[in-house]
């Protein structure tokens, strides 16, 4: 608990931590409010490529939470940093939904399934045949292949849908290609985030997820303290059996608003 005390900047994972699905979880906002009038900065940050950062500014927004743009930061806008950063093509072949098109367009992307010069796989809800037809024949051909971030599954409340890992996985047996992967717990994520806050001093900082290989993870790669929360996807006895350890685990954000009284 006194290790939570020195937090500054808590790094937010979404679902199965904020929320899970439209569902706010009752501690979410005691722990915002906690750590405004405390001063800590909170910034989510998510895997979900399937919808823009606008998105879910937004939706937390209406949740109750009041957060700006800059709180927010997705794998799909860590991988538009990392193309940017080392200078891939602007002609893109990009497999995501409307939302993820959007943000890639605005951000200078020509989106194009004639002649592209590198293919983009990101958690596409609108996935289909065709889709991955073209991009496993464009790769095929060598063009770069990049991946937003490795999750197999997406948390709901009926239960996890297939997500970007598992279409990963689909176009990988076809290929024969892994892809350059970029959101949590990849070092690219690790980059963008902190050319883009300034993450400076590792110790104030930590990363809360409910994940072990994507937030839990991270946490590790980055030398930053990592928190697991037990409200979504991981329970305790898969702890006990993982490679991946947390620095604290706690049973939600509760605990953590808890400690800072």
């Amino acid at each position: 608990m006194d290790r939570l005390k020195q937090i500054e900047t808590f790094l937010l994972d979404l679902d199965g931590t904020f929320y899970l699905g439209d569902q706010l979880y009752p501690w979410s906002l005691p722990f915002v409010n906690a750590c405004e009038q405390l001063g800590k900065r909170f910034i989510f940050v998510t895997n979900n490529s399937s919808q823009s950062g606008d998105y879910y500014v937004e939706k937390i927004r209406k949740m109750g939470a009041s957060i700006t743009a800059d709180q927010v930061f997705t794998a799909g806008q860590a991988t538009i940093f990392y193309l940017k950063k080392y200078n891939y093509p602007n002609k893109i072949y990009l497999v995501g939904t409307p939302a993820l098109e959007k943000e890639f367009s605005e951000a200078g992307f020509v989106l194009t399934e004639k002649d592209p010069e590198a293919v983009v796989l990101g958690f596409d809800l609108t996935l289909t045949y065709k889709k991955l037809e073209l991009a496993c024949s464009f790769i095929r051909q060598g063009l770069p292949f990049i991946a937003t971030h490795p999750d197999f599954n997406c948390p709901t409340p009926a239960g996890p849908i297939p997500d970007c890992g598992a279409m990963i996985a689909l176009i990988t047996a076809s290929t024969g290609v892994k892809p350059k992967v970029i959101g949590k717990p990849n070092p690219e994520m690790i980059e963008a985030l902190q050319a883009k806050y300034g993450l400076d001093d590792p110790s104030t900082v930590a990363m809360v997820g409910d994940r072990l290989y994507t937030d839990i993870a991270m946490g590790e790669a980055a030398g930053i303290n990592s928190i697991l929360v037990l409200s979504g996807e991981t329970q305790l006895e898969d702890v006990h059996t993982s490679d991946i350890q947390p620095d604290v685990i706690v049973e939600n954000l509760g605990e953590i608003t808890k400690a800072f009284l």
